[in-house]
């Protein structure tokens, strides 16, 4: 059974914290029941975890390459593994996949976080003493390990009983056929996933099991809430207010703005949003230093922040709150803003301390999918990523600011000092021409034509005289798109066969200087 997760990035850690991962040498009935209980429990909201049977470890890290399993014996482990999580209590089943890996047999077990937690384990498995059955526990994780949970830990899982994640609930209001199985095995590609080959072969509501975004019998299978967020074209009409809204403000006062809606499936909401901001409001200038011959270069904005900030405000809202992730494009900043505030222990007093810290998350699964999709890491280095991305680009201090009663969270990126503070289309301008962006003849008869209407790229093919889409075309209109000089009619829908290229402010601007100094194309 194919898992929906790309085998090498995560034995590689790469998109899964190491601290979900747990790897074992060989088969230990005891110690692998004790750590499905504990991932079942996520007592963190992290998302559950993985026990890797076949490799060894050390310090948490998988020691490479594998020493693998007796491919005989994987069939007896599975049978094992059966019987033993029904002694789990309640009862909880895995899912488990056997792989070749590096030409070596492993056992891959993937303990989502459970629905009725909390979930107690047997301290051993001997014969029973007395009549008297084995003694029973709560277990937990703590950084990498399985912990037997402390008398704190114990009050607390009892607390979360019955309580679990939004993103991970059943939709009562939904059917199975709102999941559009075209965005499931896009995701599934896009992540390598040794599913997408079987996302085909099997019944659509086995496909969704495997991709746990859907709960409940046959007869009445009901997507889960974070299934409907990723895999259907209009999240928004499940949950209100489920998207991103960017506001560019063109005065102080606020009374002249323009305002710009992302919806769709929550990946497209993300990276539509993030592109629109980068090529309408993000400017490099290049300053020349003399008796040096390398110049400056910095942003009025460094996109890393930018990203890191709005995927993280996606990642950590409600989506029970009506309201949207909102970025707001002021005159000398940018300030990201969602619903609710952070979890304890972060509060307004200690937001800005640098090493502070939070474990907590309040969509795991939301998490989850970010962090194959690389858009997050989901290691608790938001914060430092943001400072750090700033830091590099020689601007001020990111601000975290929410209130007394965790209403909200917003990110404060300051504008760079030295960036020019007038409008964008204005600042880009002058930045590209300092930076002596040059357009050849192609670029200007592209730029030429769009002024009267938008080109689809047949159009444009066309237009230069060519049969077919050629690589020097290709370069073309890459070049126009990265400086902001053309812009898709639908940029929420870039692969879409409706899709066009329109001249933007910036680029009538430029075609304006360069009209009649076009060089050739060699």
């Amino acid at each position: 059974m194919a898992l929906p997760v790309n085998i090498r990035e995560l034995i590689n850690g790469t998109t899964v914290e190491w601290e979900r991962i747990e790897f074992k040498r060989g088969w230990n009935p005891v110690s692998v029941l004790h750590s499905i209980c504990a991932f079942a429990n996520d007592v963190n909201n992290w998302g559950g975890g993985y026990v890797i049977l076949g490799i060894e470890e050390k310090d948490g890290r998988p020691i490479l390459p594998p020493t693998g399993l007796e491919i005989t014996s994987i069939d007896k482990i599975q049978k094992d593994l059966l019987n033993l999580c029904n002694q789990l209590r309640p009862a909880y089943y895995p899912i488990v996949q056997p792989v070749v890996f590096q030409d070596k047999h492993i056992l891959i077990i993937w303990v989502p976080g459970g629905s009725t937690r909390p979930y107690k384990a047997p301290v051993s498995l001997g014969a029973k003493k007395n009549g008297i059955s084995n003694e029973y526990a709560y277990y937990v994780r703590r950084f990498s390990s399985t912990l037997k949970a402390k008398h704190e830990d114990e009050k607390e899982l009892v607390s979360m009983a019955g309580t679990i994640p939004f993103d991970d609930r059943i939709n009562q209001n939904s059917s199975i056929t709102d999941l559009n199985s075209t965005l499931i095995k896009a995701h599934l590609a896009e992540i390598e996933s040794d599913l997408l080959p079987e996302a085909d072969e099997i019944p659509f509501v086995d496909l969704c099991r495997r991709m746990n975004i859907v709960e409940g019998p046959n007869e009445f299978v009901k997507p889960k809430n974070v299934g409907l967020l990723f895999f259907n074209d209009a999240p928004h009409e499940f949950f209100s207010q489920a998207q991103i809204d960017v506001v560019e403000f063109k005065d102080e006062a606020g009374d002249r703005f323009v305002e710009k809606i992302f919806k769709g499936p929550q990946r497209q909401q993300v990276v539509s949003a993030l592109t629109y901001i980068n090529n309408t409001f993000l400017v490099e200038t290049v300053q020349k230093v003399p008796d040096r011959p390398e110049a400056i270069r910095f942003f009025n904005y460094p996109y890393q922040a930018i990203e890191e900030a709005l995927v993280n405000a996606v990642y950590h809202k409600s989506y029970e709150i009506p309201e949207p992730v909102e970025v707001r494009i002021e005159i000398d900043r940018i300030e990201i803003l969602s619903f609710p505030g952070p979890l304890p222990p972060l509060n307004k007093d200690n937001m800005m301390y640098e090493n502070v810290t939070s474990r907590k998350y309040r969509n795991r699964r939301i998490g989850e999918l970010l962090k194959e999709l690389h858009l997050t890491e989901g290691r608790n280095t938001g914060f430092r990523k943001i400072r750090n991305a700033m830091k590099r680009n020689g601007s001020p201090e990111p601000i975290f600011d929410t209130d007394d009663d965790r209403y909200y969270f917003k990110t404060v990126l300051p504008i760079h000092p030295e960036a020019h503070v007038k409008g964008p289309v204005e600042a880009q301008v002058e930045a590209q021409v300092e930076a002596q962006v040059k357009l050849n003849k192609s670029q200007i008869n592209i730029l030429s034509e769009c002024v009267h209407n938008p080109l689809s790229t047949k159009e444009i093919v066309r237009l230069l005289g060519h049969s077919a889409l050629s690589g020097s075309i290709k370069k073309a209109i890459s070049g126009l798109m990265k400086n902001n000089f053309i812009a898709y009619t639908l940029p929420e829908k870039p692969q879409s066969r409706l899709q066009k290229y329109q001249i933007t402010e910036a680029g009538l601007s430029i075609l304006k200087q360069c009209t009649g100094e076009g060089e050739d194309d060699n």
